[in-house]
């Protein structure tokens, strides 16, 4: 059976992720502790110790899900033949690929959290999730709202896509989408407009750190956000990952790609299990 290796976003974090997989030992332990060398602080008090307001701020969510997210792959021993992450989880995916090393991975999560932190207090915004309506109707509706600035961001499953821009495009976008047959349009508790061209600040930042960076063949396809297909050419594999933070996360396609190649098992290795009830919705046949 065919199976692939998926890796959470932002969001998935919990006080107290990853003190069971630290205790363990092994190669997990081994990575929690070269993570802390590497950032210069105590990620795993953090982790083991923060609130969840802690653990909320950017600079902490995204290393604390990389690290988390890579010592479980790697203590498990997993040899995906294929790999994706959702957001933030596509770097998880590349260094279980091969692509990046746990060192240089981490290095880029560390400097994407600061560059989009420092984006949502230059470029204010919001994201709102949409629930209950086409994809395509969600496009129609952000396309038509041209004075302002919002965009789908997250296709995460079918009849759920999140968008992202200004505050005033999100309100307005709001309003329609439920004019339009919206179950539901909730603005989300976010620091900014990820994924939406109000990073653009933050993407030519990690841009500099991106091309700085060594990036090998991977081992196993990987299905990327902005393409939702599988890539293996080094290069394509970098300009992606560039494009990655003012483009969308193509979720849903990226899934019902996989299932096409003949991907018939999901493995979510990282905190909660968020992406399965996802991928249940996108391929109900699929194994979990």
């Amino acid at each position: 059976m065919k199976t692939a290796l998926v890796f959470p976003g932002q969001g998935a974090q919990t006080p107290g992720m990853g003190r069971e997989l630290f205790e363990q030992g092994g190669k997990a332990k081994e990575l929690f502790e070269q993570a802390n060398e590497i950032l210069g602080f105590q990620l795993t008090d953090i982790m083991f110790e923060g609130s969840s307001e802690d653990l909320t701020e950017t600079r902490y969510a995204q290393p604390s899900i990389f690290v988390h997210s890579v010592a479980v792959a790697m203590q498990n021993g997993y040899r995906p033949d294929a790999v994706a992450g959702h957001s933030l989880g596509e770097f998880s995916a590349l260094v279980v690929a091969g692509v990046l090393s746990f060192d240089a991975g981490l290095r880029l999560v560390q400097e994407r959290a600061l560059a989009m932190q420092m984006a949502c207090e230059t470029e204010p915004g919001g994201m709102a999730a949409v629930l209950g309506l086409e994809d395509a109707l969600v496009e129609e509706v952000c396309q038509g709202i041209t004075s302002l600035v919002v965009i789908p961001a997250n296709y995460n499953c079918p009849g759920q896509l999140v968008i992202s821009g200004s505050h005033a495009g999100i309100e307005e976008a709001c309003v329609r989408l439920k004019e339009a047959g919206a179950r539901r349009a909730l603005p989300l508790k976010v620091g900014g407009a990820f994924h939406s061209p109000l990073m653009e600040p933050a993407r030519q930042r990690l841009e500099s750190a991106i091309r700085a960076t060594d990036f090998a063949a991977p081992l196993c396809p990987v299905y990327q956000n902005v393409v939702a297909r599988a890539v293996t050419h080094t290069e394509e594999i970098r300009l992606n990952l560039i494009a990655q933070l003012t483009g969308p996360v193509r979720w849903t396609q990226s899934i019902q790609a996989m299932a096409n190649d003949g991907i018939e098992r999901f493995i979510e290795a990282g905190p909660g299990n968020v992406l399965q009830g996802l991928i249940r919705k996108i391929v109900p046949e699929s194994a979990a």
